[in-house]
């Protein structure tokens, strides 16, 4: 694990030096941070943070905004068409509560990101949810449990605040 944050500082040390100008670069490098290619429509804004990236899978034409963190430990699946905003945490991994066994390890939990989610600034999503597809999650809650489809959720904790569709 060790030589994987490793791995993975050195490699976004390279990417925040670049700049929304420098979108191949970007994608390469990111493609470099998770293991595996990005699509073309693929496009981030740095600065970005990572423990490790090769638990980090994303679709196509999927945007991520400036400072965003994502602790990917536990498993990130990020689906088509989603939109991170700036400030977004995505935290996949805590530690217990126990102050005894709280340096024992680590908890690991995926996070799912359905297609054609909107996470709106300053969000957090913490490990074992999955957000359902079309939602949004509003500026700054903190998500710790799962958002249903085709819904706008916020607060902290994040709650159900209603339905949404296309036109109205």
């Amino acid at each position: 694990m060790v030589a994987n944050v490793k791995r993975a500082m050195s490699i976004t040390a390279a990417l925040n030096r670049l700049t929304f100008d420098d979108a191949d670069e970007v994608r390469a490098l990111f493609s470099e941070l998770i293991g595996k290619p990005v699509d073309d429509s693929f496009s981030l804004i740095p600065p970005f943070y990572t423990t490790g990236g090769v638990e980090i899978r994303v679709g196509r034409n999927v945007f991520i905004n400036q400072n965003c963190t994502f602790y990917d430990l536990g498993g990130l699946d990020i689906a088509d068409d989603v939109m991170i905003g700036p400030n977004v945490s995505i935290i996949t991994a805590s530690h217990p509560i126990e102050p005894s066994q709280r340096r024992s390890g680590v908890i690991a939990k995926p996070i799912v990101i359905g297609r054609n989610v909107w996470i709106a600034a300053g969000a957090t999503i913490i490990g074992g949810v999955t957000v359902g597809e079309n939602s949004v999650i509003a500026a700054g809650s903190v998500v710790t449990k799962d958002v249903p489809p085709n819904t706008l959720a916020g607060g902290n904790p994040a709650r159900v605040i209603r339905s949404i569709a296309d036109g109205g």
